[in-house]
């Protein structure tokens, strides 16, 4: 039985070292949103790379033009503004929202 692998992998996680991948699968998203302060309205796609180490954890991670970003549902400033509160929607509606000045 060969367990080289799985003590790489512990001594990888001992040493600090990211862990190793046993199961990555990519998706696609896009999302539109809408700041409820300012008006500004923006879409953006990810892709999301939804991710199982070896030992069993899952995460998602999110990117953008080639980048790693933050999770777009936890997003709570407007790149126009900074402020907010944002609304996400369903994708192609930002040219339907209309600017609410308070």
């Amino acid at each position: 039985m060969d367990t080289s692998g799985a003590a790489t992998a512990a001594t990888a996680r001992r040493e600090g070292v990211v862990t190793m991948e046993r199961d990555t699968e990519t998706v696609h998203e896009a999302y539109a949103f809408v700041c409820l302060h300012c008006g500004h309205g923006w879409e953006e796609e990810y892709e999301i790379r939804h991710i199982t180490d070896l030992a069993g954890r899952h995460r998602a991670e999110y990117f953008t033009h080639g980048r790693r970003v933050p999770s777009p549902l936890t997003r709570a400033d407007c790149p126009a503004c900074d402020r907010g509160p944002i609304r996400i929607l369903r994708p192609g509606r930002v040219n339907t929202t209309r600017t609410y000045l308070p």
